[in-house]
């Protein structure tokens, strides 16, 4: 017999949800309040709610254009970068390769060099390609920190799926290419839809590379954009949530209309049959 969940149950999950919504729900309630309201103390609600400062994140900076600049190189970050992970990580894991342990040893160690160790690098060489204030140019360092990640998290749900399935198309006739494309990578269709989300969210969410390559505001993203609101005299707070708010939107819809791909990528493998 099932057993219920009982009221503690529910009150500490209420509050779970409270702890970590907390910061969008005050991000909210700040940019409907009037300004004169925000910097006057510390108060929950409104009770002349507006949304003026929602109005005033558009007129004062071009937050279209970031938002379309952002949704631009990260999806063209995640079609890149899943395109050379899965291929990388069936040749990885499927194929004959010697040394596989080393050379996954290697992309993990790669991933794990922090990106202000190799903003210099990265910056000379894309100013030396004349990429810089491009879309390209960021797409380059972004697939260099999402591209290791991808490899390892595409690897593990290529291993999970039956040898006897490519030892059959082998008998078939089919290549490595053909086994990859019509077997491999349909199957493992759950992973490389969980692993794009997070590759796009890291790309949309980046703000390092996206500051130091790209200086000119018509190619600046989300991140960098948010933070030239700020004037010299004072911080304009309600311009700043709102626009949070609604650069935050997009991602959301994401993740709650795919959330059962995302959730069966996720537990793929997990139970052995």
């Amino acid at each position: 017999m099932e057993k219920k969940a009982g009221i503690k149950f529910y009150v500490f999950l209420s509050l779970f949800v409270f702890v970590i919504m907390f910061p969008f729900i005050w991000v909210f309630l700040t940019s409907i309040k009037p300004p004169i309201e925000i910097f006057s103390g510390f108060n929950w609600f409104t009770t002349n709610p507006t949304f003026q400062s929602y109005i005033s994140a558009f007129n004062t900076r071009p937050l279209h254009l970031y938002m379309w600049n952002s949704f631009a190189v990260s999806t063209l970050t995640t079609v890149l970068a899943i395109s050379v992970a899965s291929l990388a990580a069936y040749a990885l894991t499927r194929l004959p390769i010697r040394f596989k342990g080393v050379i996954l040893g290697v992309v993990l160690a790669a991933a794990m060099f922090p990106q202000i160790a190799i903003i210099s690098p990265i910056y000379n060489l894309i100013t030396g390609l004349g990429l810089r204030n491009s879309y390209l140019g960021l797409v380059i360092p972004y697939i260099t920190v999402s591209l290791p990640l991808a490899i390892w998290i595409l690897a593990t749900f290529f291993k999970k799926i039956p040898y006897e399935l490519e030892e059959s198309a082998k008998l078939d006739g089919a290549t490595p290419f053909q086994t990859f494309r019509k077997i491999i990578f349909p199957l493992a269709a759950p992973g490389v839809f969980t692993t794009a989300i997070l590759v796009f969210i890291a790309a949309w969410n980046e703000y390092l590379f996206a500051l130091t390559i790209n200086t000119a505001d018509r190619w600046r993203t989300i991140p960098v954009g948010l933070s030239m609101y700020e004037s010299q005299y004072t911080i304009p707070w309600g311009d700043i949530t709102a626009a949070t708010v609604v650069v935050t939107i997009p991602i959301v819809i994401i993740v709650l209309l795919f959330q059962r791909r995302i959730v069966a990528g996720l537990t793929s493998g997990s139970v052995k049959e």
